[in-house]
């Protein structure tokens, strides 16, 4: 029967957002969201106590999700390693004898275009900016919050206006779904139209290169100037201290080459796993194009192939300079991974929850999304559009289950309403991102937070305004197009 939870089904990821927003407990407040849900689901404390526990579990049945969660590990191990050989040591002295870091105003951008050119994976983005980040900022006295802040506003926003990746693969088999005719030039003519993509990213290169900020973020940036705390006193970050303290020995030379080749490593082979995948996968009724190869891969897969790929290359490049011995590799690796745990646990009950949330459990999309009343002026319908998917995404932390959810009801719906196309998808993706930016449950919130090394509801807390206030710009924004097109 759908919806026959109804409202009830919003009570899980509303309760673990205000949970986590009020004590700044996210395992806590997640854990508690889905126990709520479960019980909702069963009708019974009991049953719903032993299903929000086997939840945690259902979590591995899924590969996408395993990988992600081993992906996570992994990335901690590669973090180490490289911090461990002096790499990112002897990147941070080199861009900054060449002038690339001597205020934070460069600093602040030289990160940002380093996250805009990995626009192949979100997450990977994410990771690859707060590497690189994460030392220039501290060396510049510049917050982790800010930093968190520009991964998370280089992944998705870049991701989604360049769909050459797993992005532009998922939003274009949705469009197949629903027998769009000409799906590839629809998604490329929303771009120009997704108004939170391109503002997030046009506030974010003015606050960069004006040095300035607002709001909580402010606050943030003058702890790290007056005292020189990195993180707020009873602060958790997502990483460990000991992977980002982790220092080569006095004796080993500080090498550039020693951070940027595995990062190089790890950028190329995720094309290359993009495009296996999506080859091996390729349906036979299908051409072999770029698009087609691009619908069917599996960006999880290549994500996790580049990572292990990258870190087994900073094993061989590091042995063999004599930097590390095999033993010290491992221990190393594995200390990285250990650092890493608490992330890995919090992706699980992120995991979890957004299943509870989806159609197999209390369908909270689906309840959202069918409050779309079709009697609506057709002006509004767009801005509509924008916040029902953003509420979507808020709620359960996902863009992409999001999209999948609301493009099902917007296409049908411009058709009907004669709506201009471009606008109406756009306004769907955009309002996902806003959502999923808004999210403390969000995957790609979580990894930005654990890229920086910061606390992750600081993240959201000091993220927050900047996003309401680019979300409330492009939902004007919507509602002037939708009167002019």
């Amino acid at each position: 029967m759908p919806h026959e939870f109804g409202a009830w089904s919003l009570l899980p990821p509303l309760l673990a957002i205000f949970l986590a927003i009020v004590t700044r407990q996210v395992f806590v407040s997640l854990a508690a969201g889905i126990w709520v849900g479960y019980v909702v689901i069963e009708g019974s404390l009991l049953t719903g106590t032993m299903a929000a526990l086997q939840a945690g579990v259902d979590v591995f049945a899924d590969a996408d999700n395993t990988r992600v969660i081993l992906f996570s590990l992994l990335v901690g191990s590669l973090i180490a390693l490289v911090q461990r050989s002096g790499g990112v040591e002897g990147f941070v002295n080199a861009a900054q004898q060449r002038g690339l870091i001597t205020g934070r105003r460069r600093a602040g951008l030289l990160t940002m275009a380093v996250g805009a050119c990995i626009f192949v994976e979100s997450n990977m983005s994410c990771l690859v900016t707060g590497t690189v980040g994460r030392p220039i900022f501290d060396r510049l006295k510049m917050s982790r919050e800010k930093l968190a802040y520009v991964c998370d506003s280089c992944s998705a926003p870049i991701c989604i206006l360049i769909p050459l990746n797993g992005w532009g693969a998922f939003i274009l088999a949705q469009l197949t779904l629903l027998d769009v005719a000409d799906p590839v030039p629809l998604l490329v003519g929303s771009l120009v139209f997704n108004f939170y993509a391109i503002l997030t990213l046009a506030l974010l290169v003015f606050l960069l290169a004006t040095d300035s900020d607002f709001g909580p973020m402010k606050a943030a940036q003058q702890r790290v100037l007056e005292t020189g705390e990195i993180h707020r006193p009873g602060a958790t970050p997502l990483m460990a201290d000991e992977i980002i303290s982790l220092q080569a020995d006095p004796g080993t030379p500080r090498r550039t080459f020693n951070f940027v080749l595995p990062v190089l490593v790890m950028i190329v082979m995720l094309p290359i796993g993009l495009a296996w995948t999506g080859i091996t996968n390729l349906p036979d009724d299908r051409e072999l194009n770029l698009w087609n190869a691009l619908r069917s891969c599996s960006g999880s897969t290549a994500v996790y192939w580049a990572v292990f790929t990258a870190t087994m290359f900073a094993w061989l490049l590091y042995r063999g300079q004599g930097i590390l011995k095999l033993p010290e590799l491992v221990s190393v690796s594995l200390q990285g991974a250990s650092g890493m745990l608490p992330l890995a646990f919090l992706m699980v009950l992120a995991f979890a929850i957004g299943r509870l949330c989806g159609d197999e459990g209390l369908s909270t999309g689906s309840y959202v999304a069918s409050l779309v009343n079709q009697d609506v002026a057709s002006v509004w319908v767009v801005p509509l559009l924008f916040l029902i998917a953003g509420a979507i995404a808020f709620s359960t932390g996902t863009s992409w289950g999001t999209f999948a959810i609301m493009l099902a009801i917007a296409i049908p719906l411009s058709s009907q309403l004669d709506l201009h196309q471009p606008l109406v998808v756009a306004a769907v993706l955009g309002g996902g991102i806003f959502g999923d930016h808004c999210s403390p449950i969000s995957d790609t919130t979580v990894v930005s937070s654990m890229a920086a090394a910061t606390d992750h509801i600081d993240h959201v807390r000091t993220q927050l305004p900047y996003a309401l206030c680019t979300g409330l710009t492009a939902l004007v924004l919507y509602t002037l197009a939708s009167l002019l097109l």
